[in-house]
Parts: structure tokens; sequence; C-alpha cells
């Protein structure tokens, strides 16, 4: 294999980067790609925030982001941060004084856009006060808030308005001293965060870049614009944390953000079901079959993959690669272990036995 192959390049372009430590995440510099979410609960109430991280941390959320909203929020958020269980990101908008609050309160991190703080003095006080309390910056970019010196500018596409002013903002941000940067520059067109994202790693290859699809819509169509997206550019070596953006539950944006890993290879949490798409050769429910088993592996935390295949001739030799499976004929199913033959179970008797098998071998 060559030097220059697709995968070498891949790992060499995602390793260049920086590191930056977000609390005790690092992100960049060959770091695992993180997995992150944001709190929908009202800040002030702090219980109810920090339940909802408790809850995102358990489904394998790394990082979180919170939203400061007004002063009547730091306190509260103060309490956020010294009792999560996950590193806290301070989520600012317009207003500079929250973010130097932020960062006095405790913030991990904090996401700005300096395209809606104000003027550049502004964002000069809260880069200060990042640096004084070891507080990293994600500088979050969107399409719809770019500097406005770029934003007016009719001779440039919208990914080259992402990346001008992400360009300039970074500069900024290294002239004043200030390293301890993520970045992101978001939009909710796919194309155009491919095309953002690709020009961010060749102009900015030590920046350690933020990647998510904004605005993607629920669940079904945020999860399909945030694969294609965002897989893209993980399967290119771009991108060194995610947070696939869904109007859902925020665990959800968790769960697929892990899936996504887990399909790409590059990290695993839970379990990966390997299922058939059925056909006319199948004789038992393997639907609500593959639905009983999925449901099951969701409450277990090993990184095994576990088959659920419909034809009992080729459903081992389909599904080799897979840990442990059940291949299903009429009226019993084949366990199966590696490719190799188990023994046979009754139809009533699979999803148990299966189970049963997991727990012998991997103890969950």
């Amino acid at each position: 294999m060559s030097n220059d192959s697709p995968s070498v390049v891949a790992k060499a372009a995602r390793d260049a980067t920086r590191r930056v430590m977000v609390g005790s995440v690092a992100i960049g510099g060959g770091a695992p790609v993180s997995v992150q979410s944001m709190c929908n609960t009202k800040t002030a109430d702090a219980e109810a925030t920090l339940a909802q991280i408790r809850q995102l941390a358990q489904a394998g959320c790394e990082i979180i982001r919170v939203t400061v909203p007004d002063k009547a929020s730091l306190d509260p958020f103060g309490r956020i941060c010294a009792e999560s269980p996950l590193p806290v990101v301070a989520d600012i908008h317009f207003d500079h004084r929250l973010a130097i609050g932020a960062a006095r309160h405790g913030a991990a991190a904090m996401r700005i856009n300096p395209g809606n703080i104000g003027s550049f003095d502004r964002v000069d006080e809260v880069i200060d006060a990042a640096g004084e309390e070891g507080c990293a910056i994600r500088i979050g970019v969107n399409a719809g808030s770019l500097d406005p010196a770029v934003g007016e500018r009719t001779d440039l596409t919208l990914p080259e308005k992402l990346v001008a002013s992400s360009v300039s903002f970074v500069e900024h941000f290294e002239r004043r001293g200030f390293s301890d940067i993520v970045l992101s520059a978001k939009a909710h067109s796919v194309p155009v965060t491919l095309e953002t994202y690709r020009a961010l790693s060749r102009e900015l290859p030590d920046i350690p870049l933020h990647l998510g699809v904004t605005e993607a819509g629920t669940l079904r169509q945020g999860t399909v614009k945030n694969s294609v997206g965002v897989g893209i550019l993980l399967a290119e070596g771009i991108g060194n944390t995610i947070r696939l953006s869904l109007t859902a539950d925020p665990v959800e944006e968790v769960d697929v953000a892990w899936d996504l890993l887990s399909s790409l290879g590059m990290r695993r949490l839970h379990p990966e079901l390997v299922s058939c798409p059925t056909c006319g050769r199948t004789q038992v429910d393997l639907i609500g079959l593959a639905e009983q088993v999925s449901s099951r592996l969701s409450r277990t935390n090993a990184p095994i993959s576990v088959a659920v295949m419909g034809c009992v001739v080729n459903g081992p030799g389909e599904a080799r690669d897979a840990d442990i499976g059940i291949a299903c004929g009429k009226g019993q199913g084949l366990l199966f272990a590696n490719g190799e033959p188990i023994r046979k179970v009754r139809e009533d008797e699979m999803v148990d036995e299966l189970f049963a098998e997991i727990e012998r071998r991997f103890g969950v």
C-alpha cells in the first residue's frame, strides 16, 4: 500500500489538527472523534438540566452544550458546571457579557459566533476572559450570521463566505494569542456543508473541526442529512467532534451519532444489529423479531455485532463477521458465532436463547 492511500491521507488530515481540551475531553491531535449534544431544558432550572445531562451521559454523550440566554441563568449555569458529569459548553449569542460570565462560572468551553457577538472590542474581552479562566472557545459560524464584511459580498458563494468568515475569525483569535480554538461553519444544506468543511480542512489544517448539519429537521430527515453530510466528511478524514442536530429528544442525537461512528468503523459503544431485509424465503416474522432484538440490545453496553437473519441456509455465511447471531427457519433457528453453528433452538425461544448466549459469551 502506498503512503498516499485514501485511508492514510484521511487519518493524517484528522490527526494533523492541534489538540484542544474541553474539560477532560481532548478534541483533535489524534484524539477519538467525540460525541456532543445540547440540552433543551431551561438553564434556570438547574435540576432539570442536570437530570438531562446525566441521561445524555448514560447514552454516551461526551460533551454537553447549555444555553446561557440571560444574566439570571448564570448562577444556575455555575451549579450545572460544578455538578455535571460532562464538560459543559456555554452557548452564547449577542451579549458578550454573558460569555464572560459563563467563563467565570466554570464553563469548560464556550460557543460564540463573532458575527453576532458585536464589535471586535467585545470579542477581545471574551477572548481575554476565556484565556484567564482556561476556557476553550468554539468559533461557530452559521450561514445566517457571517462576518458582516463578508456576508454582504455578492462575488462569493455561500461556502466561500463561510470559509472566509471562519478564516478571518481564527486569524483574529490567534493574533490575540488565543489558540484553544475549535471551529464550526454550519448550514442546513448538505452540499454546502461538504464544500465548506473540505475547504476549511485545507485552509486551516491545524484547527480542530466540529461537524454537523444545522437545522437538519426531525428524526428521520435529520438522521439522513447528518449521516450523509457528517459521514462523508468523517470518511474523508475531516472532523474531530460531532453534534448531529435533530428536532427530537437529544438522546436521539447521541444514539444516531454513535450509530454513525460505528457504521464507519471508527468507534463503537453499543451493539451493532446486522439483519437482512427479508425475502420470499423468510418463514418467520423477521421484522418483528429484529425489532425485539434491537429493543433488548438498546439496554446493552458492549461493542459487539449481533445478527438476525431470515434464512438458515445463507444466514451464517452472509453474517459471518457478526460476533453472534440467529438464522431463522420454519419453526426453529440456528444460533451461530462468527459463522460457526452453535445449536438449533425453537422459534418461540430464539430471542431468549440468543440473549442467554450473549450473556454467557460476553458477560452482558
